[in-house]
């Protein structure tokens, strides 16, 4: 019989100091974490949402990430909208991000994370402001709160579902941190692009599950399809339906994806 799970802020910090040099091992330790049969495929799958790759960073830049203070930082931030939101208590682990170089560019860290119904991951760079570790942090608990609140796991989603869970934790970080703090993709597009891309695109393929291609295709851009389209739109619809019906960030949890396409039809 297996023994609880731990909580809150995991200590990776130390098993990065153990075996940072073999990510595959550590995320041997996420095992119980994730679905029987899903063991090989761990460390494939974060590193696919931002995960470092062993070769990126020295033996220096790994120490410096283990000794900063993210893990302390966070678990704040954990403990203040666990309990402002009535969120679920979830273990939440911390990893070095991945680098993304460009041309006659040094590759530097990209902050992401990935969230599921029961746990988030959070792929940091070695040094990050407190206001952007807490945006990131909004949007991906608010995904495990909504997840949560309506008994659903991320790949069971459609493509409207998809959306709206994106434009709903983008929104919540508006109200939490500001307009200043929204991820830059917000503004991709003009309201005029995106309901000519909601004709020629989304709207006769909202139902598409996540299990199929054309789901992440439309949701995250490529081969065509512009770049973050369905999280812009889905951004679009929240923002919409707040200014003019209004929500509590508790309604937010819960609301159904489609009192907000309703709405859309009803002004396109």
């Amino acid at each position: 019989m297996k023994g609880a799970l731990r909580l809150g802020i995991i200590g990776t910090d130390q098993w990065l100091e153990r075996n940072w040099q073999r990510p595959e091992v550590i995320c041997e330790r996420l095992r119980e974490h994730f679905p029987p049969g899903h063991e090989n495929k761990i460390y494939q799958e974060l590193a696919s949402f931002g995960m470092y790759r062993k070769r990126m960073f020295s033996q220096t830049e790994m120490d410096e990430f283990i000794k900063s203070d993210v893990w302390k930082k966070t678990n704040r931030l954990f403990a203040k909208y666990r309990a402002k939101w009535s969120g679920p208590d979830i273990p939440v682990f911390i990893f070095p991000a991945v680098k993304k170089s460009g041309f006659l560019r040094s590759a530097e860290p990209v902050k992401s994370g990935v969230s599921y119904t029961d746990k988030l991951f959070l792929f940091l760079p070695q040094k990050i402001a407190l206001e952007e570790l807490e945006a990131l942090f909004v949007h991906e608990y608010h995904h495990c709160c909504r997840l949560k609140a309506r008994g659903k796991k991320a790949e069971e989603n459609t493509l409207l579902e998809s959306m709206i869970l994106e434009g709903l934790a983008e929104y919540a970080v508006f109200k939490e941190c500001g307009e200043g703090m929204l991820g830059k993709w917000c503004k991709l597009y003009t309201e005029e692009e995106l309901r000519k891309f909601w004709k020629l695109l989304l709207q006769n393929n909202l139902d598409k599950r996540k299990k199929e291609k054309i789901h992440d295709l439309l949701l995250f851009g490529g081969k065509g399809v512009p770049t973050l389209l369905g999280y812009c739109y889905g951004f679009y619809l929240v923002k919409n339906y707040y200014k003019q019906r209004g929500f509590s960030m508790e309604k937010s949890f819960e609301i159904s994806e489609k009192t907000f396409i309703t709405l859309g039809e009803n002004e396109n």
